[in-house]
């Protein structure tokens, strides 16, 4: 059977394919834009601690890990080979996928969420599974490198049954 797109389409895809895992694999550069500002811990949400499942190589799930434990969460982070299968437990829908997983007090993270909005799901408590930044945006905590434009992203909400709305817009 011919692969309808071509021998064009299969240099496109394999691109993508490189830059994501390029974005993943090359080492930690410093952010543009500054951490996520401390929370006062006297008006503290959570002392949860946020369990990431993250690949072993990647530094921009490293500058995200980073990102949210200068924001005051506590962080436990495993390092797998297989993050399918942890997206595939929590029922992280496909659309929604990105390179890190982590989980806070029974809710689902994926992605580059600012910690900003984690602390206000905490606070608001809806009743979804998760929230989620599909694919690794650019100027998204963890992915705010010198010299690369930022675009504008959305953090997605997520239910069992996969569906999904806007939780922020950034």
């Amino acid at each position: 059977m011919r692969n309808r797109y071509g021998r064009k389409g299969q240099l496109v895809a394999l691109t993508l394919l490189l830059l994501i895992l390029a974005a993943c694999g090359t080492p930690a550069a410093s952010p543009t834009t500054p951490p996520a500002a401390p929370r006062d811990p006297s008006a503290k949400v959570t002392d949860s601690t946020l369990v990431v499942y993250k690949s072993p190589t990647c530094s921009c799930c490293k500058n995200w890990n980073a990102h949210v434990s200068a924001y005051g969460f506590p962080l436990t982070v495993n390092d797998v080979d297989n993050l399918g299968e942890i997206k595939d437990r929590y029922g992280v829908p496909s659309a929604l996928r990105s390179c890190h997983t982590a989980i806070v007090e029974g809710y689902v993270i994926e992605g580059h969420v600012p910690a900003a909005d984690v602390e206000r799901l905490l606070r608001e408590r809806p009743a979804i599974v998760g929230i989620a930044v599909a694919g690794m945006p650019a100027g998204s905590p963890g992915m705010d490198s010198p010299g690369v434009q930022a675009v504008p992203y959305q953090v997605m909400t997520f239910d069992a049954a996969g569906a999904t709305t806007v939780f922020a817009s950034h």
